[in-house]
């Protein structure tokens, strides 16, 4: 059936079915759209069309609409770009139907129309409706772009046109892949940034003394430097796990079509579809090795929202860490001061809150939680589809989104204006009890556990108890307990090593 005779074909339903597309003068101004369940009036200056219309009727649950994330936007535009070229090369399209298109999909990557991307993210359908949302906007803005009015689809029609040789079942877990790959490398650059800023405090730090703790009960000296080079050393390796994480998104099913078999698509657009993706994006996007088990195989989202959860579990663990040892200020460890932001309570003046580690928890366990969302949808699919990759989808979609903005707050507002209190930290490794572990090769595990007993009865420090009973002398003591010695801080080799 040629491209003519189609368009042909579907101006004469379209007459039997409407005897007019346009509402009366002095009615609102729609125009008339159908499918396979009948008729439905369209608002005039809308650019989706029928499907979009149902799906808002039917799926008004979460309020989040699908341009709530306008990199998913993007990546549908990028994904339909992508296809119409291939469609292009293969001999499937008109080059005007691709001039067209290219046109729609550049407009839309300009930030242009998002306000059109209307469905609800919580959907039945596999993604159908967010599929058809976007063919039809896509369409309408071609035709608008090239001379023609909204509903002119024997020129450009959402079905044929925009989702040619494809099936929500291929394009929609592409545009969830493309959303995160583009999106993940803003986020690792935040996190870059974020690994800079406890480096830059490690630095200043570098030379101050204190006690490490361990179970919360004192264990040995370290430098306040060497605690934030830690905090940056460990984040560094979150970004290392979300870079091994984006290579399972590189695999694509585009071509596949409804269960993988390859209905109605020409040969070599998979291929070309691809490398149209990876030409798009500047990622190695390649086709699935296997296109059935790619189209209900959700291995690439569960591995991505689990390098999610895990820079939420350790951002999770400094934001409490900073917690403790900024807890106080009189009453508490009081070891850090954090940026005073507000007022921290209604009732009890004077008091000043955590409130940007305590809302990077709030993003981490929400992001943990996204991850044990993104289980359910994985493992829940039947046979050959996953009717389940829109919860997938917007679980990681917020995660990844939430990371994001949650490192730029975290830095700016709370890491970059971070300060020691010295005083307390002298007064921690005057009057602490750890620094006896030093003695265990010198005068024994039992002796240096009686020492520390006394000190710990008595209330001494343990200096003091160890000149009372002559334990060491003076230059043992200076030597033995130097506490920056025993920290084993060489700190030119230090800042090499990091």
């Amino acid at each position: 059936m040629t491209r003519r005779f189609r368009q042909t074909l579907r101006l004469a339903i379209v007459a039997t079915l409407a005897s007019a597309s346009v509402a009366p003068v002095g009615a609102q101004s729609t125009r008339t759209e159908h499918d396979l369940l009948g008729e439905k009036e369209i608002p005039a200056d809308a650019y989706y069309g029928v499907q979009t219309a149902r799906a808002l009727e039917n799926f008004q649950l979460s309020g989040i609409q699908i341009n709530h994330y306008p990199g998913f936007v993007e990546a549908w535009a990028i994904v339909k770009l992508a296809a119409a070229r291939a469609n292009t090369d293969v001999g499937a399209m008109e080059p005007e139907t691709l001039g067209a298109i290219e046109k729609a999909a550049q407009a839309v990557l300009d930030g242009k129309y998002h306000d059109q991307f209307v469905v609800d993210w919580y959907q039945g359908g596999a993604g159908t409706s967010t599929n058809m949302n976007a063919n039809e906007v896509l369409a309408n803005v071609a035709l608008e772009l090239t001379g023609h009015a909204k509903g002119e689809y024997d020129i450009v029609e959402p079905h044929d046109d925009l989702n040619m040789s494809q099936s929500t079942n291929d394009s929609y877990p592409t545009a969830l892949k493309v959303a995160f790959l583009l999106r993940n490398d803003k986020l690792v650059e935040e996190l870059q940034k974020l690994v800079a800023s406890f480096r830059a405090k490690g630095d200043a730090f570098l030379m101050l003394v204190k006690m490490g703790r361990t179970e919360m009960q004192d264990a040995v000296p370290m430098t306040v430097g060497q605690e934030f080079h830690a905090f940056a050393a460990s984040l560094e390796t979150e970004i290392q796990v979300l870079r091994d994480a984006e290579r399972y998104l590189y695999p694509v099913n585009m071509g596949a079509t409804a269960i993988g078999t390859g209905i109605n698509v020409p040969e070599g657009y998979a291929e070309k579809c691809a490398a149209h993706l990876a030409e798009l994006t500047g990622k190695p996007i390649v086709p699935a090795s296997d296109m059935i088990a790619a189209t209900w195989d959700q291995q690439a989202f569960v591995a991505y929202s689990s390098a999610l959860k895990s820079v939420a579990i350790k951002i999770s663990k400094i934001a409490g860490d900073l917690i403790l040892l900024t807890s106080g200020p009189r009453a508490g460890l009081a070891e850090i001061n954090l940026p005073a932001l507000q007022p921290g309570s209604s009732i009890m003046p004077g008091k000043v809150n955590p409130v940007v580690p305590e809302v990077m928890n709030v993003i981490a366990f929400r992001v943990m939680g996204n991850d044990y969302a993104v289980t359910l949808a994985a493992h829940s699919g039947q046979l050959q589809l996953n009717a389940y990759e829109p919860l997938a989808g917007v679980a990681t979609m917020e995660s990844q989104s939430l990371l994001y903005r949650g490192s730029i707050l975290f830095r700016s507002k709370c890491v970059d204006g971070i300060t020691v209190n010295e005083k307390v930290l002298e007064r921690y490794m005057a009057t602490t009890i750890g620094i006896v572990t030093a003695l265990n090769p010198v005068l024994g595990y039992e002796t240096a556990t009686e020492l520390a007993a006394e000190a710990q009865s008595s209330g001494k420090g343990i200096l003091e108890v160890i000149r009372e009973r002559k334990a060491l002398t003076e230059e043992q003591i200076a030597d033995l307990l130097d506490p920056m010695k025993l920290t084993n801080l060489d700190p030119a080799q230090y800042r090499k090593n990091k």
